[in-house]
């Protein structure tokens, strides 16, 4: 076969800052995004192993590691009943390459947690896995340096999640001496590739080869190489391969090549050619041989040939979104229908951009599992507006933990829109809400307050504060899997004074959101700390953030990774904003974003990423806040940063780092940015200062 070869030079020797939770964390988590706003993996997962010790499978199983596939990967054929690697063994945390090569090459199962980097010696050394095995990193921590995995014929069984595997790359581009893959596979099946973060190999980062078939790959970030993902190298027609949810970026070939592949389902995926980069695209989408491929609401970004295909080959597209793409668009024949063999959901192709850049590669260590977990069961109280709960309201709830509680309760809420404002007190610690519907927007917690509105009693306003939706006081608090909002009506309220409308605000310390809607119009999301004088820290991660003005504020350090910040259009429906309103504390953090996207429906370069709040005019404040790694819309500002309330943004602390997309912008005067000294020292782990945030 004849591989498409441009005459782009490759970037080489970047150094990639790694920006995530401490290395020590033995935790690993996996994002899934709900209906509505985008996913369909049917996995949420988080959990930990606490030490080098392997843990009885009989002890509580963590969700990540008793998930399985979706896609072709949990089609039962073969004599194998879906993908679910290791769930069946003991669980067992790896720190050096023999440890991780003794287990993975074990006769039995394994859930295996590479915790820290392991570097593979000699370089390009591809570990022989065994059948029944789930290798899952730690948090972001888990690398595997110049090596990676081989599954041979006959090994199946195996799910490989939530790691890093990179840089083997040997200085030559085709260098046959050193064909040396992130994942390869000659003739296994039932195998599931997720959120991983792939990249600069000195071959292909995933090779699926030799009549390998019932595999999915799913949510994995793909970037910085050149023969990127080969389906195939031989004459039988035996592939079935799903492949959804993925990023392919700055990869030149093979996005992936499909070789007669029997059933081939791509959807939902990113591919990307970025302008003014050393890489740049022969082609994307390749159905060859006698493949039948069906292609379904991907998005294709500056591609050149995002689709071709063989005179032998079919391929069936729908729903597909081309921008500033040129040469081959190809389609033709007939293929087949996905759904005779395995249940789906399509995301809109238009939100996919959005959903992969923050919902992609590995998670942020969120979990708990063992015996620890056990001990500490939460106690579960149901909410159901239909009565089919304990409780009709999200407050009764509430009001039913006791006062000063030593462990976690969970108030789990069923779907259904909940109009009422809820307050978790200071004495009722270690509170959850979980929403239980399949997406984030079936359960909603809702009210109209605004800081004009007055009062029931007759005592005055609410005030901003307490115009909140759901308030917060009670550190160690959990919200997962739902939508909270302030649905107040600015158009109809003009006459009020005060249209400030918090949907969530948090007083205490030690938050995690995950997996939620925040939405709201002005002063949406209220980050505060119990006093000035105490500590408050947040943590949303694989969620959405709603608003226009000032609506990420607060004195709060807290830290918005891996989500979606979506400008919202005023009420009037002019575009004008500001994201963030930091009031910081000037010995503290104020409000990181890393890892996210900034987008939503308004006009281009109307919204500053955020000014300095001296609440009540005290100049005593150091306001911060630092937006790094993440996507801009056209819509931010070229001049990012404004002053607020006589206050000048230069006084205070404010800057970027390596974002990307049309609103970000060169350093300047006006749009300070990190220097990679500065950059080390404003990750999530230093935001955190010590606390790991923990799915309990």
């Amino acid at each position: 076969m004849s591989e498409h070869r441009s005459t782009a030079r490759h970037r080489r020797g970047r150094k990639l800052l790694a920006v995530g939770l401490p290395l020590t964390l033995a935790t690993a988590g996996l994002v899934v995004h709900g209906a509505g706003f985008g996913g369909v993996a049917p996995h949420r997962a988080s959990a930990a192993t606490a030490t080098a010790t392997t843990t009885s499978p009989t002890a509580a199983a963590p969700a990540w590691a008793t998930a399985t596939a979706d896609g072709f990967a949990s089609v039962d054929a073969l004599g194998q009943k879906g993908t679910y690697g290791g769930r069946d063994g003991q669980t067992v945390t790896v720190r050096t390459q023999a440890e991780l090569e003794k287990y993975a090459t074990a006769a039995e199962p394994y859930v295996i947690v590479v915790a820290g980097t392991i570097t593979m010696n000699p370089v390009g050394r591809e570990i022989k896995v065994a059948s029944d095995k789930t290798i899952t990193g730690a948090g972001t921590s888990g690398h595997i340096v110049g090596g990676g995995f081989f599954l041979g014929q006959g090994v199946h069984n195996v799910i490989i999640r939530n790691l890093t595997i990179r840089d083997s790359y040997q200085g030559i581009w085709n260098d046959k001496d050193h064909d040396f893959d992130a994942v390869q596979m000659d003739g296994a099946h039932h195998v599931w590739i997720d959120h991983n973060d792939l990249r600069h190999m000195a071959d292909g980062l995933i090779d699926v080869r030799k009549d390998s078939t019932y595999v999915t790959v799913s949510w994995n970030r793909l970037s910085d190489n050149n023969k990127t993902f080969g389906i195939g190298w031989n004459e039988n027609v035996t592939t079935d391969i799903t492949i959804h949810h993925n990023w392919f970026r700055e990869t030149e070939q093979r996005n992936p090549s499909t070789d007669n592949a029997a059933h081939a389902h791509l959807y939902n995926n990113f591919l990307e050619d970025v302008p003014g980069t050393d890489i740049s695209s022969s082609y994307g989408n390749y159905s060859r041989g006698s493949t039948r491929m069906v292609l379904e609401n991907s998005y294709f970004q500056g591609m050149t040939n995002p689709v071709i295909k063989d005179a032998t080959a079919t391929v069936v597209q729908r729903g597909n979104v081309f921008s500033g793409t040129s040469g081959r668009n190809e389609s033709g024949g007939t293929a087949f229908d996905p759904r005779t063999y395995y249940a789906y959901t399509l995301d809109k192709a238009a939100d996919v951009p959005s959903l992969l850049r923050s919902g992609t590669g590995p998670r942020p260590a969120i979990g708990t599992t063992g015996a620890a977990a056990s001990a500490k069961a939460a106690t579960t109280l149901t909410v159901a507006k239909d009565g089919t709960g304990q409780y009709r309201t999200v407050q009764a709830a509430v009001n039913a933990v006791p006062a000063n509680n030593p462990a976690r309760v969970l108030v789990s809420i069923k779907p259904g829109t909940y109009r009422e404002t809820v307050k978790v007190p200071s004495d009722k610690p270690h509170v959850t809400f979980q929403g239980t519907g399949g997406s984030r927007k079936d359960t909603v917690i809702v009210f109209n307050n605004a800081a004009g509105t007055p009062k029931p009693d007759g005592s005055g306003n609410h005030g901003t504060s307490g115009s909140a939706t759901v308030a917060v006081e009670a550190d160690d608090f959990q919200a997962r899997n739902l939508t909270i909002a302030n649905d107040f009506d600015e158009r109809a309220n003009q006459s009020l004074s005060g249209h400030q409308a918090v949907a969530l605000r948090t007083a205490a310390d030690k938050i995690l959101l995950d997996g939620v809607i925040v939405e709201g119009d002005q002063d949406t999301l209220l980050l505060d700390t119990a006093a000035k004088d105490r500590l408050g820290r947040v943590y949303v991660t694989n969620s959405y953030v709603v608003g226009n003005v000032d609506f990420i504020f607060g004195r709060a350090t807290a830290v918005i990774d891996r989500s979606v910040i979506t400008l919202k259009k005023r009420w009037d429906g002019t575009s004008a904003g500001y994201i963030t309103a930091p009031s910081t504390a000037a010995d503290r953090k104020g409000i990181l974003i890393a890892r996210s996207t900034v987008n939503g429906d308004v006009s281009d370069r109307t919204f500053h990423l955020g000014r300095p709040w001296h609440a009540g005019g005290d100049a005593s404040l150091d306001p911060q806040t630092t937006v790094r790694d993440t996507t801009l819309s056209a819509a931010v500002r070229t001049t990012p940063w404004t002053d607020m309330s006589g206050f000048s943004w230069k006084d205070d602390r404010f800057a970027e780092y390596r974002n990307t997309g049309p609103g970000a912008g060169a350093a300047s005067s006006d749009r300070p940015h990190l220097t990679d000294t500065q950059a080390a020292d404003q990750e999530t782990a230093d935001w955190l200062g010590g606390w790991t945030p923990t799915v309990s």
